[in-house]
């Protein structure tokens, strides 16, 4: 009986929140009327001909030049775009349809020339990796006048009397729409209200923990708890569970579009190609087991550490706050990161799921070179000691986090009532016990069985002997 039990608690860890044999299902009652087949297929051979020509004319064609550093910007260009050519028409689909399969294996590819290029960039020195991102614009690596949004607190200035509110409207920069829109982004791909606002509060706290290091991160309070947290972060949060209920109630019946009657209807259905082609609600449940409590715990540490990547790599880069190449970095980041958490959802919940999804394998080596980027670059700033008060903090909150993890999954032990929360897991349960009561069913059976043929051995034998003696 203890090894059944054993046996119980196991399989009830590996529970599914969502039924995903009802996700894989709902695709076949998807109704196709073959009129995007051609839009669909990879077209494999036809883009190998056509990049073969434009070899040919690069090679046979083309007036050579004699600009060496030309020719060399040129050539990476062409092989990293050779390489995303062969990924976008040989790489296995993601996780998503729309728009386009081929979308989500560009973005794949991307972030793996990203990290290679990240790996090298890891083996330069930091005045040689500031020289090189020159080739991406001249007007980098300069050194940076790092704006600090501490100093003077007060909202409303009497000592200013032309212009009382300017603390309040020197905050209110390109940042603020930024915030909003990305945390409605970040909602979108997190799909959980309490993920969302744990990773936001903890990031306002890992900025006052690390102004020390940063400028940058000195904010007012009401800046970081206000303008910050309280209305951008949770003006974004409120209108992403928002739309997130509209996209899990919407109902998705696709139609060709040269199958729709007017021109407005095929400019609408253009338009919803860039929308899901199905939903999957996201119940991540971190306390129904051991293992999903220390995947959420890593979920956010990745996620913070792709946050504070940011700050730090503009700071050690030299790269100014309003360059293109740190808006591009999070948009890239917020295509990587909804593939990335789809694909580790999965594997966390679906039992037939036995391999970590290559996105989300990406992004996660992708973080971790950055940090060791910033780590290795500017040592110093990064190794600066955290005030004592904060030190306390964190030490405190590390104790409290191990204290309930303890007192959750070996004290009060409840993993089986958290997960008969949902009907779907009251089934499993039930189905599980149904079985033990079969396979204890079995076993008396077959014990029975063997006694049954061991007394008739015995017989026989008896049999057998009696009747040598009589002859």
């Amino acid at each position: 009986m203890p090894m059944q039990r054993k046996m119980m608690y196991r399989r009830l860890h590996a529970a599914t929140a969502h039924n995903w044999e009802e996700e894989k299902n709902k695709y076949k009652d998807i109704q196709d009327d073959g009129t995007m087949t051609f839009f669909w297929r990879a077209h494999t051979l036809t883009v190998l001909v056509i990049f073969s020509f434009i070899l040919v004319y690069v090679a046979l064609i083309e007036e050579p030049s004699t600009d060496t550093d030309y020719n060399m910007k040129r050539g990476v260009t062409a092989m990293g775009l050779c390489f995303l050519l062969f990924g976008v028409t040989q790489t296995p689909d993601g996780p998503f349809r729309r728009p386009h399969p081929a979308f989500w294996r560009l973005i794949l590819c991307l972030s793996i020339l990203y990290e290679l290029s990240l790996v090298y960039l890891l083996f330069q020195s930091r005045d040689d990796a500031r020289l090189l991102i020159r080739h991406l614009d001249p007007n980098l690596g300069k050194p940076l006048p790092e704006k600090s949004y501490g100093g003077n607190c007060l909202i409303y200035d009497a000592e200013n009397p032309n212009d009382p509110w300017h603390n309040f409207w020197d905050k209110m920069d390109g940042f603020v729409p930024t915030h909003f829109f990305g945390w409605w982004l970040k909602t979108l791909i997190i799909r959980d209200v309490w993920f969302c606002w744990v990773i936001s509060l903890m990031f306002e706290i890992l900025e006052y923990t690390l102004e020390h290091q940063l400028p940058n991160f000195s904010e007012c309070w009401w800046d970081h708890w206000i303008m910050d947290a309280l209305v951008c972060n949770g003006l974004g949060i409120y209108l992403g569970m928002k739309t997130l209920n509209y996209l899990s109630m919407k109902p998705y019946h696709w139609r060709g579009m040269w199958n729709q009657p007017t021109f407005r209807g095929m400019a609408k259905r253009v338009a919803l190609q860039f929308t899901p082609y199905s939903w999957t609600d996201f119940n991540w449940r971190p306390t129904s087991s051991l293992i999903r409590w220390f995947a959420t715990i890593c979920i956010f540490i990745v996620f913070l550490l792709a946050e504070l990547n940011t700050f730090y790599l503009k700071f050690v880069l030299w790269i100014p706050p309003e360059h293109f190449l740190n808006l591009t970095r999070l948009v890239f980041f917020l295509f990587m990161g909804a593939a990335s958490l789809r694909e580790g959802f999965q594997y966390l919940d679906d039992p037939e799921c036995k391999k970590f999804g290559r996105q989300a394998w990406m992004i996660i080596a992708i973080t971790v070179t950055e940090l060791l980027i910033a780590i290795k670059f500017d040592a110093e700033t990064l190794s600066k000691p955290l005030p004592t008060h904060i030190a306390y903090f964190w030490s405190l909150g590390f104790f409290c986090l191990v204290g309930y993890t303890i007192w959750k999954f070996y004290v009060k032990r409840d993993v089986k009532n958290d997960l008969e929360v949902t009907p779907r897991a009251k089934e499993q349960s039930q189905a599980l016990h149904d079985n033990e009561e079969k396979e204890e069913d079995d076993e008396v059976e077959e014990e029975d069985n063997r006694y049954n043929l061991r007394n008739d051995g015995v017989r026989h034998r008896t049999k057998t002997k009696n009747g040598s003696a009589g002859l």
